[in-house]
């Protein structure tokens, strides 16, 4: 079941993040989707760095973005990441990207996605398999399985 819970974690656009045009280019939001995974891993007293020396990688195997509306430099934005699926091999993450006015932020947790603060910009998700430094898939619950009850009561 995937977790009603929202971490949030703010940036501000960096004038080398945008274009010509002046808004972020499209790459930059897979960057942030990367941000809001690692950083919500991180809030629940975990990084990716201690899960790699245990042996275990979790690479990208697919993603998704849709583009709604431009962020432009000096944006202040919310990066809003949940687990969306989680299962001992495999996890998958929702993501949307906001544009928000600081003083309406007020909680690194949100309970439900109608209580995202600010304006929808991008909206996504990221799956992941779980592998052992062979690249071969490894069980999450069987290899580190600390990790897999923490993630476990996110979900």
């Amino acid at each position: 079941m995937p977790s009603q819970k929202w971490f949030l974690h703010p940036l501000r656009v960096r004038y080398q993040e945008t274009d010509q045009m002046g808004v972020v280019f499209h790459g930059n939001y897979i960057t942030w989707f990367e941000i809001g995974r690692t950083e919500l891993i991180r809030s629940a007293g975990y990084d990716y760095k201690s899960i790699e020396q245990q042996g275990l990688l979790l690479p990208v195997v697919d993603l998704q973005c849709r583009y709604e509306l431009p962020a432009r430099y000096d944006d202040t934005l919310l990066i809003c990441t949940r687990i969306a699926d989680f299962s001992p091999v495999r996890l998958s993450f929702e993501s949307e990207i906001r544009r928000v006015d600081l003083n309406d932020f007020h909680s690194s947790i949100v309970e439900n996605k109608e209580k995202l603060p600010g304006e929808r910009l991008v909206t996504g998700g990221t799956k992941h398999v779980w592998v052992n430094e062979k690249w071969r898939p490894a069980r999450l619950d069987k290899d580190l399985p600390e990790l897999y009850a923490l993630l476990q009561s996110m979900a």
